[in-house]
């Protein structure tokens, strides 16, 4: 499954029992539709993440960023300490694709100029 949202904040790396790093963010996804009256429905769907191939990715996931996520979802149900049911998404992601907005992110595409060696007469044909 692919989904395209923002990073609701900073990630996380947590290092687990068995030495195992762990990269937790999460990610609201926007979608809006009409319904039967012509109102303007929006909807936003908030998605816990964890990427477990390389904890530097980390950097990147700043508040804000947009993100393309390839990966499984799965849902989560849990009872609250109050009584109350929850539940949740899990989106556990194999693929990360940066789309700008992170400062950080920013930070890093002005530091680096893009260079041609072609002449500016040379024709690309």
């Amino acid at each position: 499954m692919n989904i395209i949202g923002r990073v609701t904040k900073d990630a996380q790396v947590r290092t687990l029992s068995n030495s195992k790093q762990v990269v937790n963010f999460s990610v609201a996804t926007n979608d809006s539709y009409r319904n039967k009256a012509g109102e303007r429905i929006d909807q936003t769907t908030y998605f816990d993440c964890a990427y477990w191939i390389s904890p530097k990715v980390a950097g990147i996931l700043t508040k804000g960023t947009l993100v393309e996520l390839t990966g499984r979802v799965s849902a989560r149900a849990w009872t609250g300490n109050n009584g109350e049911a929850h539940a949740g998404l899990n989106f556990n992601t194999s693929q990360i694709k940066t789309h700008g907005g992170g400062k950080k992110l920013e930070t890093v595409q002005t530091t680096t100029g893009t260079t041609t060696d072609k002449p500016e007469n040379d024709l690309p044909f």
